[in-house]
């Protein structure tokens, strides 16, 4: 039996779990779209396999990716995480997380939840998208870069357009597997 056919950046074993079982399906859970959030942040300037390669350390180490107890993290607790070797040790990333849980809150104050600020820019209908290649994939649309000013208005950093992109990517806002990829 062949193996299925995925998109070119899925390498790994790791990479393939996600590719097949996560990226490009319709996220809803509050939770899981905080944590994609945090870890997209986290990802900026690496690749997403070495987010999936220390995604269980980051849960542990950020408390499942609990916005309340993040939101108070202190000086000691970020000297604790820029010592943890099983995480992105990132000193403006990992401020970045106390930022973004204190503004996810802001969020959850204006819009109700971070579902339904994310899913009322396309009606809660995913873009699908036919890229033939990967050079077909955007980095970025006029769509992240208007959630990404919106997200930076409410004080989240780590949000800039491409980030926001992948994020939408992500939890499925927008499909762009392949042409070719079986999982389409």
């Amino acid at each position: 039996m062949a193996e299925k056919k995925r998109c070119v950046w899925s390498k790994t074993p790791t990479d393939h779990k996600y590719h097949d079982e996560e990226w490009g399906k319709p996220l809803h859970d509050e939770k899981r779209l905080f944590e994609m959030l945090i870890l997209e942040g986290q990802q900026a300037g690496l690749s997403w396999s070495t987010i999936l390669n220390k995604r269980d350390a980051m849960r542990i180490a950020y408390d499942n990716f609990d916005p309340e107890i993040m939101k108070d993290y202190d000086d000691q607790k970020r000297e604790e995480l820029l010592a943890n070797a099983g995480i992105i040790r990132n000193r403006l990333k990992i401020k970045a997380v106390t930022t973004n849980s204190k503004a996810y809150f802001k969020l959850k104050e204006e819009h109700e939840s971070l579902d339904a600020f994310m899913w009322r820019y396309i009606d809660g209908v995913p873009i699908q998208n036919c890229p033939k290649t990967p050079a077909d994939v955007p980095v970025n649309t006029e769509l992240s870069d208007q959630i990404s000013k919106d997200l930076k208005k409410l004080g989240f950093t780590f949000v800039g357009s491409t980030i926001i992109y992948a994020y939408m990517q992500a939890i499925g806002m927008v499909n762009d597997h392949l042409e070719d990829c079986d999982f389409r």
